[in-house]
């Protein structure tokens, strides 16, 4: 098969190059500190403090999402030796199919030792396109803020160099494709660091098909009543379960 790397290549060619299939590598980068921060109250100082020393203040994760026109496939890529897997966050094992032609998601979900699929619509992220721009994994993106699941602020970049207008997990809906995710308040973010015109044959990209079958809605609820008692820590573990 050939396949050829785009990135770092982009910068001599007198003209562009426009991918409707290929792979894109994303690095997925989590501050530990700042969840944690986030998680704990002014009282739980002295034990915030212990557990930063026993991880790293970022963690780095690599996803492929193979993509040909209408039809994306998000799943975990290389491995990253640096990272302890004893801090294992939610969303580090995703795999979500989608079809933007029919709008239709497949995710598989690993919550705790539960594994979920969640079959649903494509969810609806209200953007406004700015006219920032940013320069990733070689492509000349353009910045779009958007809010999803009512309250959580989203910056995306996207490329419409790439015609499929997918993205990481499930973010999609811009005029092309999204090469960066940052959700400040989250402290997540999701980074093309490489872009390969790959062969990809649409009989290969498959939705996942294992795991307790829900929708959006009876994941979350099922979360809540799991997580009612667990205070800060369950609600931000909720959230990043459902993004």
């Amino acid at each position: 098969m050939f396949a050829l790397f785009i990135t770092g290549m982009r910068g001599t060619a007198q003209n562009s190059i426009f991918l409707s299939q290929g792979r894109i590598e994303y690095e997925r980068k989590v501050n530990l500190f700042a969840q944690i921060d986030d998680e704990t109250d002014g009282d739980d100082a002295g034990w915030r403090e212990l557990m930063k020393k026993t991880m790293p203040k970022f963690k780095a994760m690599y996803f492929d999402l193979f993509f040909n026109n209408n039809i994306t496939l998000y799943k975990p890529g290389r491995d990253n030796p640096d990272n302890n897997r004893i801090w294992q966050n939610p969303a580090e094992d995703n795999i979500v199919f989608t079809n933007l032609e029919t709008k239709q998601t497949t995710s598989k979900k690993n919550v705790g030792g539960s594994s979920f699929l969640v079959e649903d619509s494509m969810r609806k992220i209200k953007w406004k396109i700015t006219d920032e721009t940013r320069n990733i994994a070689g492509f000349e993106c353009r910045r779009a803020n958007g809010l999803v699941m009512d309250s959580v602020y989203v910056v995306a970049f996207y490329t419409d160099e790439i015609t499929t207008s997918g993205g990481p997990e499930s973010f999609s809906g811009l005029p092309g494709m999204i090469l960066g995710i940052a959700i400040p308040h989250e402290h997540i973010t999701w980074f093309a660091t490489k872009v390969f015109n790959d062969d990809v044959p649409v009989p290969s990209l498959v939705a996942p098909a294992k795991g307790k079958k829900v929708t959006n809605a009876t994941l979350l609820s099922e979360l809540k009543d799991t997580f009612k008692d667990a205070g800060k820590w369950g609600k931000h573990y909720i959230k990043a379960v459902m993004l």
